[in-house]
C-alpha cells in the first residue's frame, strides 16, 4: 500500500511545515496554505481507523496480542520524545527576541512554555494516555501538556479500546453506525452545554467520523462495495460540515483521492499515485510517526538558539530557521526510526511469535496428554 504510506509521509512532513511557517516574517497569503495542520491530523484518524481494522483481523481480534503490538508501536518512540519535551519544558521562550511575531500570531500557541502547575498528574495522564478525556472545565488544556502533539495518541487509544471491545467480522457495519453516532451525539454535546463541559479535540466522539471513513475504507479494500463506502462518505461530509463548515471537508476529501489512487480507480488519478508512491514520500512514510512527535520540541529548542543568535534580525534568523527547522526533525526522526522504533517493532513482533509458539506447544501437548489418558 505504497500509496497510503506516502500519504503518511506528507501528511508528517506537513505538520512539521505547519509548525515551522508562522515563525517566518511572510504574507499572510504566503503563510495561509500551511495553516491546516489539523486537517492533516484528521487523515491521520481516517488512516488509522483503515490500519487498526486490518490489524485486528491480522491478530484474528484477541486483545492481547493486538495491544502488545500497539505498545511496541507507540510508546517506544513517544517515551523518548515525551522525556525529551518535558526537559526542554524548562527553557524559557523570550519571544521580545522575535519581535515580528505578533501577540496574536499562531507562533505563540504552538510552544508551549512554563510547567504547568499539575505537572505531576499532566505526566501521569500522558503515560497512562488519558489526557484526552477530560474537558476543559474539569482540567484545563491538560490534551496538549508538555509535548503538543501527543493529543492525539490519547484519542488513537480510545479508537484502540472501542475497537478491540466491539470489532468483529460481523459486525462492522455496526461498528461504522457507532462512530458516526458518537460524532452526532459530540456536535449535540457541544451545541447545548456550557463552554466549561466542552471536550477537546483530543476526545473520541469530536473525531469519531473520520474513525468511522476509515473502517469503511478497510470495508471497502476487503469487498469492494463502493456503493456503501459512498453512503459512509456522504455521511461524514455532513457531520464534518455541522462540526466545522467548508474548512472540515477537506481531510475526507483528500483521503478519498489518496484512496482511489491507491485502488487505480480512476486514470485521472495516475498522477497522484505516482507521487505517492516515490520513495522520497514513502521513506517519510517509513519515519512518519516519529517525524510527527519530534517535530515540535526539536523546532523549539533549535528556535529559542535562533533567536538569541539573530539578535532580532528577522531576515537572519529565517535564513537559518528555514532550512534547519526542517533538517533537524528529519534527521532526528531517522535517528529514532534507527535506533527506537524499528528495534521495538522487530522485539515485538519476536516477542509475539514466542507467545505465540509456546501457545501452540501447550495446546499440543494438553491434546496429546488428553488422548493418552
Amino acid at each position: 500500500m505504497h500509496c497510503l504510506d506516502g500519504l503518511r509521509g506528507a501528511l508528517a512532513a506537513y505538520v512539521m511545515i505547519s509548525h515551522m511557517a508562522p515563525f517566518v516574517a511572510a504574507p499572510a497569503w504566503l503563510l495561509a496554505p500551511f495553516s491546516h495542520g489539523m486537517a492533516a491530523v484528521d487523515v491521520f484518524f481516517i488512516l488509522s481507523g483503515m490500519v487498526i481494522l486490518l490489524s485486528l483481523e491480522g491478530f484474528s481480534y484477541r486483545t492481547v496480542p493486538f495491544l502488545v503490538a500497539r505498545m511496541f508501536r507507540i510508546f517506544p518512540v513517544f517515551l523518548a520524545v515525551f522525556a525529551a519535551a518535558i526537559a526542554i519544558q524548562t527553557l524559557p521562550i523570550d519571544f521580545a527576541a522575535m519581535p515580528w511575531i505578533e501577540p496574536a500570531s499562531t507562533a505563540r500557541q504552538i510552544w508551549s512554555q512554563g510547567w504547568p502547575a499539575d505537572w505531576a498528574g499532566n505526566i501521569a495522564a500522558h503515560l497512562a494516555m488519558l489526557h484526552g478525556l477530560f474537558p476543559d472545565g474539569a482540567w484545563p488544556a491538560v490534551y496538549l501538556g508538555f509535548l503538543g502533539a501527543a493529543w492525539s495518541l490519547s484519542t488513537e487509544w480510545q479508537f484502540y479500546v472501542v475497537a478491540m471491545l466491539f470489532a468483529r467480522p460481523d459486525r462492522q457495519q455496526r461498528l461504522v453506525a457507532g462512530f458516526l453516532i458518537l460524532s452526532v451525539a459530540s456536535i449535540l454535546w457541544q451545541a447545548h452545554t456550557p463552554d466549561g463541559w466542552h471536550f477537546s479535540r483530543a476526545f473520541l466522539p469530536n473525531k469519531g467520523q473520520y474513525f468511522a471513513l476509515g473502517l469503511a475504507s478497510a470495508m471497502l479494500l476487503q469487498d469492494r462495495s463502493r456503493l456503501r463506502f459512498a453512503m459512509v462518505l456522504i455521511a461524514v461530509l455532513a457531520l464534518c460540515w455541522a462540526q466545522g463548515g467548508a474548512d472540515k471537508l477537506t481531510a475526507p476529501l483528500v483521503w478519498t483521492l489518496c484512496l482511489g489512487a491507491q485502488l487505480s480507480a480512476m486514470r485521472w488519478l495516475a498522477p497522484a499515485a505516482g507521487l505517492l508512491r516515490s520513495r522520497p514520500l514513502v521513506w517519510l512514510g517509513s519515519i512518519s510517526f516519529c517525524l510527527y512527535l519530534v517535530n515540535e520540541p526539536a523546532q523549539k529548542l533549535l528556535g529559542i538558539g535562533l533567536a538569541a543568535l539573530a539578535g532580532g534580525d528577522q531576515t537572519l534568523f529565517a535564513a537559518l530557521w528555514v532550512p534547519l527547522a526542517l533538517l533537524l526533525p528529519i534527521g532526528l526522526s531517522w535517528w529514532l526510526h534507527r535506533t527506537i522504533e524499528r528495534p521495538a517493532l522487530q522485539f515485538g513482533r519476536e516477542w509475539l511469535d514466542r507467545k505465540r509458539s509456546s501457545s501452540k506447544t501447550t495446546a499440543q501437548e494438553t491434546y496429546r496428554l488428553t488422548e493418552t489418558s
